[in-house]
């Protein structure tokens, strides 16, 4: 028997960045849910190496949990835009490096149970001094961190962010 799927959607609340709706659907089972949930439009990582043994990390203030976090640079599409073209220039915003090569990693959906963001992860290599553009409202400090620095800073607990250690992963740094 196949599932009719009847999907509704309602808009609760649309941001600058993120929308918020109520989604209807049916389930493959045949179960009716009503999902609160995040439309976001994607976003890029990018895990920087300036040699084998030595990359770059971000310490940056993050306002909703009040608090420094080590990650990767990252962030969100614009609109149509490609991912690696995303990257190239958050790259550039956050670090002030530019890299001559990116090699595509992965993705990942950080949190599937209510929102639509995929992230998309690349290794960048060859890396070249450049102009740093932060926007007013990032408190970003680069680090140069070696990797038995950030293996430490894992084993600690000092990396929390779940983006930063999916990365960490799928660069085979962990």
């Amino acid at each position: 028997m196949k599932i009719q799927k009847k999907e509704t959607l309602q808009t609760v609340y649309k941001g600058r960045l993120l929308h918020c709706l109520i989604k209807e659907t049916v389930l493959p089972n045949g179960y009716r849910v009503r999902l609160e949930m995040i439309e976001h439009p994607g976003a890029v990582l990018m895990v920087p190496f300036l040699n084998k043994n030595t990359i770059l990390m971000l310490k940056q203030y993050r306002a909703v949990v009040g608090e420094y976090l080590y990650e990767f640079p990252a962030g969100t599409l614009e609109q149509k835009e490609k991912p690696v073209f995303c990257a190239r220039r958050e790259l550039i915003e956050e670090t002030g490096y530019t890299a001559k090569v990116l090699t595509y990693l992965g993705k990942i959906t950080p949190v599937p149970g209510y929102s639509t963001e995929i992230i998309h992860i690349y290794k960048a290599e060859q890396l070249a001094l450049t102009q740093q553009d932060i926007q007013a409202d990032e408190v970003i400090t680069v680090l140069q961190l070696t990797l038995n620095q950030v293996r430490g800073l894992v084993k600690k607990g000092k990396i929390v962010d779940a983006k930063t250690i999916c990365a960490l992963a799928l660069s085979n740094i962990i």
